[in-house]
């Protein structure tokens, strides 16, 4: 009996090695991990340079009356460079939406000519700072890429210039004062986190933006050098400006993408 116990029990253990040796080999997983979630809400400042044009309807008019002193309109213009900066704060929503406000300022030399066609007289014209505060809406076409629009309100400041006769290439006499105009401005652009050779670089951002501003038509006045008085014509300027700019962008709240794990 005590043989036959024995026998059964080597039975049993061959037999269960053969089936474990069958069995395919266990394998281990890792828990998967959940995509970079990106948060774009909190404060940000930015900084850089463009060019841009800027193109006026203009026509000479009575100063005193504004009637027309001449029949013909005439589209003026000129370009250049500026630098910019500014500031603002986004708002994330609804997983891809981020909307937000914004102030910037650009200062340089936008510059081209103005003309008084009856006497020849003409002279050089000068955007030379602006500001805007807004409003810009986007959407993330990927989680740190933003593609957006944006608008709002706009001021400008235009330089004052000395006319000459482009026949002769002689003084006039006459000059022009600087002067401000508001209006209004749309644009849009794209936003992009930065990698500096292969390294992510948290926080810092370039954006790459359009922007065209309309301003408030203006009646810039000819004045006598010395005393100031009018000579009696006005140049109509209605300017439109256009600018597209490159600016590095800093934002404070971006620690890099968040990574939640099972």
């Amino acid at each position: 009996m005590k043989k036959l116990v024995l026998a059964l029990s080597a039975v049993a253990a061959f037999t269960g090695s053969a089936l474990a040796a069958d069995l395919p080999a266990r394998t281990y997983s890792k828990a998967p991990m959940m995509a970079p979630v990106y948060n774009w809400t909190g404060f940000y400042i930015f900084g850089g340079a463009g060019g841009g044009l800027w193109d006026a309807d203009t026509r000479v008019v009575d100063h005193a009356t504004g009637a027309p002193l001449l029949g013909l309109n005439q589209k003026q213009g000129g370009d250049g460079w500026y630098g910019t900066v500014g500031a603002g704060y986004d708002w994330q929503f609804s997983g891809s939406w981020v909307a937000g406000i914004f102030a910037d300022g650009q200062f340089g030399s936008i510059k081209g000519t103005i003309q008084d066609q009856d006497p020849f007289f003409a002279g050089s014209e000068k955007l030379k700072t602006s500001w805007a505060a807004g409003v810009r809406l986007g959407y993330l076409v990927a989680p740190n890429v933003l593609s957006y629009v944006n608008g709002g309100y706009s001021g400008s400041n235009w330089s004052g210039t000395t006319l000459l006769d482009t026949r002769a290439g002689a003084a006039t006499g006459l000059h022009t004062n600087s002067f401000d105009r508001n209006g209004w401005f749309i644009g849009g652009g794209v936003e992009n986190s930065l990698n500096i050779f292969g390294f992510a670089a948290p926080g810092w951002f370039m954006k790459t933006e359009y922007r065209a501003a309309y301003y408030d038509t203006k009646n810039i006045a000819e004045l006598f050098d010395g005393t100031n008085l009018p000579n009696g014509r006005d140049i109509t300027f209605k300017p439109l400006v256009q600018t597209i700019s490159t600016s590095l962008v800093y934002r404070f709240n971006w620690g890099g993408p968040v990574v939640a794990k099972y």
